[in-house]
């Protein structure tokens, strides 16, 4: 089921379309205009080149947040191997 959802984001409002819930959606919009608020604090930039630097640092976020689940993934994977190498050695 798609959900109808009206956000403020950069002071405009946009009505977005996602099968994610409203909470969810609101809190992406959110992020979006925190982001865009944080890149236009001195003003100098057009609504363009704003969103542009918005994006980039939403993508930088998301980067960094998918490179540590994927170091705790590896962290993970390796307890599991010592634990089983020394279940191993416990049983002989």
């Amino acid at each position: 089921m798609r959900n109808r959802v009206a956000v403020t984001i950069g002071g405009k409002e946009y009505t977005m379309v996602a099968a994610e819930d409203e909470v969810y959606v609101r809190r992406c919009a959110e992020l979006v205009n925190q982001q865009l608020q944080e890149v236009t604090r001195d003003g100098r930039l057009s609504q363009a080149d704003a969103a542009v630097l918005a994006a980039m640092n939403v993508a930088d976020l998301l980067l960094k947040e998918q490179e540590a689940a994927e170091n705790l993934r590896r962290q993970v994977k390796e307890n599991l191997e010592e634990a089983n190498t020394l279940k191993l050695e416990l049983s002989e």
